[in-house]
């Protein structure tokens, strides 16, 4: 049985001593990042020496002789900051090497860093009737909300607007079987609906952010009233986040809903390759298209058409909503115009299920579906045909 990496997250419910135990923790992880971080940007400054990953590794034996108290943190924990911080300059130095405006890593605030991670499992992180046991913290409630599948690798202790949770990063986690339906969908993703098909199917954008903006704004100006540093003002940033939080979940939960709608009726999806960072270059759609969550639901159907054994395709984002999805022809118009009128096969359709079922004919033709016009041979066929060199 074909089987995916996959990660499970659960709510802890720590005391009160493991609560202020996990928050230094954090609190020190995110102290040995910033003076990793600092001892790079000084090498380079002053000696032009570049320091990697594994000479930092090297040092923090080093560091434990000068502050001891990062003794009682489990070592490859401390290991896997170091680890981070090497992972935030390669990300950099690649954005650089491809032409890609990208910002160098910087010092992280307390609400910037939010987790600490035990690399391996069984090795200072591990579950025990029900209880989740961590090296020098002890033995943290649990609340499972589902049961955990696979084998677990590693576990990240993440800290949040409501609490503390755990997430296991599992592999060799079973994909479900979902019957066969012969069904094949594209999707034109959108801002006056979330997705249409191109069955038709209008699926609401319920614009989750916009809905809670008057009350961001005001839990906002409450942030900004409150004397910094007062308990007042840690309340208010701790009632905001709380909001951003519930917005996030309320998007997340959508598209999970969402996208487990189109694998379990479909076998094969198409949608556009969309450029979102682009796209939000736009100072008058930014926000919308932030709202409408595009990247991450996309993640999401990428995830679950894997698990699942259903086939996702990207297909060439150009023209979609101006090409007719009947003959070809294309049909400039702008925004506005919300309805596809074909002046040469006389095709009239919703402007964004007449993209949908564009996108479905190009991905087939991309494919090779048989029947489909000017469909190209399939990938092993292709291959064979193409002459030698």
């Amino acid at each position: 049985m074909p089987t995916v990496h996959k990660a499970f997250k659960y709510k802890l419910d720590p005391t009160p001593e493991q609560e202020r135990q996990l928050a230094w923790t954090l609190t020190r992880c995110r102290e040995l990042y910033n003076a990793a971080l600092q001892e790079r940007r000084d090498a380079w400054k002053m000696r032009r020496v570049s320091i990697g990953y594994y000479e930092q590794k090297a040092e923090l034996p080093g560091v434990k002789e000068v502050r001891p108290e990062y003794k009682d943190i489990q070592a490859q924990v401390l290991q896997d900051v170091i680890l981070r911080l090497d992972r935030a300059f390669k990300k950099f130095f690649q954005g650089v090497k491809n032409g890609e405006k990208v910002g160098y890593p910087r010092f992280k605030n307390e609400r910037r860093y939010h987790s600490f991670t035990y690399p391996q499992y069984g090795n200072g992180a591990s579950t025990d009737n029900g209880f989740l046991v961590l090296s020098k913290i002890g033995r943290v409630k649990v609340i499972w909300s589902r049961p955990l599948e696979g084998t677990p690798k590693t576990v990240t202790i993440r800290h949040e607007a409501d609490g503390w949770y755990v997430s296991f990063a599992c592999a060799n986690v079973p994909c479900v079987h979902l019957a066969p339906t012969g069904n094949e969908v594209g999707i034109d993703m959108g801002l006056q609906s979330f997705l249409t098909t191109s069955e038709g199917e209008h699926v609401e954008n319920p614009r989750w952010f916009r809905a809670t903006e008057r009350k961001v704004r005001w839990h906002t100006k409450q942030v900004s009233r409150r004397k910094p540093g007062s308990k007042r003002r840690k309340k208010a940033v701790k009632d905001l986040a709380k909001v951003h939080q519930t917005v996030a979940r309320q998007r997340l939960d959508y598209q999970h809903k969402a996208a487990n709608k189109l694998i379990t009726e479909n076998d094969v999806i198409y949608h556009e390759d969309l450029e979102i960072r682009n796209m939000v270059k736009n100072h008058h759609l930014a926000k919308s298209i932030s709202d409408a969550g595009w990247g991450q639901f996309l993640t999401i159907l990428h995830h679950k058409a894997a698990s699942a054994s259903r086939e996702v395709y990207a297909v060439p984002a150009q023209y979609t909503s101006q090409d007719c999805s009947r003959c070809g022809t294309r049909v400039p118009k702008s925004l506005s115009v919300r309805t596809h009128v074909c002046p040469h096969c006389g095709l009239v359709m919703d402007r964004d299920e007449n993209s949908g079922c564009e996108i479905k004919r190009r991905g087939q033709r991309l494919r090779g579906v048989p029947g489909v016009p000017g469909a190209e041979p399939p990938f092993g066929e292709r291959n064979r045909e193409s002459p030698a060199f």
